[in-house]
């Protein structure tokens, strides 16, 4: 397990947001994937999308 949050772009599917937090937590990224949409679609809304975004563009960085 790595010590900080690194974007995955190998195994991404559009930014590796939720490769890099699978790596980084030990988790299946399936299942991150999934809890990121759901909270996204039924919380979250377009403040998920925004936190996806900056959270690529931060870890890019």
């Amino acid at each position: 397990m790595n010590n900080s949050f690194t974007l995955d772009r190998h195994n991404g599917k559009i930014m590796g947001v939720c490769a890099g937090l699978s790596n980084r937590t030990g988790l299946d990224v399936t299942l991150i994937r999934i809890a990121v949409v759901l909270m996204t679609l039924c919380a979250l809304g377009p403040v998920g999308v925004v936190a996806y975004l900056l959270a690529g563009w931060l870890a890019a960085g």
